[in-house]
């Protein structure tokens, strides 16, 4: 397993995150969980994902779990908040009080003193950005963060964040974007924007939930426990789920065996290229999934691969960093 420094910070990551969305607690079964996570650890990744949003908390509990007795210092253990964890109105959002609320809540679930990575998982329009920033200083000079980041904000946003972030002399240092082969909005303004703030990607989805993995056949419904066919997953899939899409990453298996890779190694390693990526999250519902992942830690694609790649998915590939859709207001 190779590793990176998580943008221009000191915090050094794995190049593949475990990340345990929408299979903790609620896909796969806990002994299975654990046994993924074990695989994780045992393949070198030292870098572990979750939110405090996944299967309503109990993602956070069971990563905890499986973590505990590890040494701790040898991992990077990420949250995020935002997203509602309980019925009152302040049980959501970027505000003071569900911010330190919030934290509590994952580090009792994660069963540690603090986190390496917090992250707001989407911009909140309802709470002045100063009042988060100020809220997020706060946990770094109490020790329960050691780093801050974003995930799925645009460039303006992170931008005004980034300001906010040295005045206030807080590690501002990552964000949480979908980036694929098949899904490429960040490369327009948001990448230059993090490069610019010294901020590295940790990108979530690089098989664009699956359908790079080649399981999925044009004309064919999808196989039965898929992705697609789960009530969490079919929302974030659908885009890439067209007959054309479909019949072009079937294209990509003859450059997958000439790499030597499967097709889920060659879209890790495809992500990996790009040097704002600190690290591509995976997941996994059984073991031998992360050990055929990490194979993608290292490689090296070279020019000739990459255009080939490029030739088969560039035409449908999403790029308009402009049609990143922000969350609907909270009641």
């Amino acid at each position: 397993m190779n590793h990176r420094h998580l943008g221009q910070s000191g915090l050094v990551v794995s190049e593949i995150s475990y990340g345990n969305w929408i299979t903790h607690g609620s896909q796969v079964e806990k002994e299975v969980a654990v046994a993924c996570v074990r695989a994780a650890l045992d393949e070198g990744i030292t870098t572990f994902d979750t939110a405090d949003i996944y299967a309503k908390t109990k993602a956070e509990e069971v990563l905890g779990e499986a973590l505990d007795g590890q040494r701790r210092q040898g991992l990077e253990i990420f949250t995020k908040v935002y997203w509602p964890t309980g019925p009152g109105m302040n049980d959501r959002g970027l505000s003071r009080k569900h911010i330190l609320e919030s934290i509590d809540g994952s580090l009792r679930r994660l069963r540690t003193d603090y986190v390496d990575l917090y992250q707001l998982h989407r911009y909140d329009f309802e709470t002045p950005l100063e009042e988060t920033m100020l809220a997020l200083a706060d946990l770094v000079r109490r020790g329960k963060v050691l780093y801050v980041g974003v995930s799925e904000w645009t460039a303006e946003q992170i931008a005004r964040a980034g300001a906010l972030a040295r005045e206030l002399k807080i590690p501002f240092i990552s964000n949480q974007p979908q980036y694929s082969m098949l899904w490429r909005v960040i490369e327009a303004e948001v990448i230059p924007a993090c490069e610019k703030l010294g901020m590295g990607q940790i990108v979530w989805s690089p098989m664009a939930q699956g359908v790079l993995s080649g399981k999925y056949l044009p004309g064919q419904p999808p196989p039965a426990g898929s992705r697609a066919t789960s009530e969490a997953g079919a929302q974030f899939i659908t885009r890439f789920m067209s007959e054309d899409v479909l019949t072009r990453v079937q294209q990509l298996k003859p450059i997958a065996q000439e790499a030597g890779l499967t097709m889920p190694q060659l879209a890790v390693a495809w992500v990996l290229q790009n040097k704002s990526v600190s690290s591509a999250i995976v997941g996994a519902s059984r073991p031998e999934q992360v050990r055929d992942n990490v194979k993608a830690s290292g490689v090296v694609l070279d020019a000739a691969i990459m255009k080939r790649i490029d030739d088969v998915v560039g035409p449908v590939v999403e790029r308009d960093a402009k049609k990143t859709v922000s969350p609907p207001k909270r009641p």
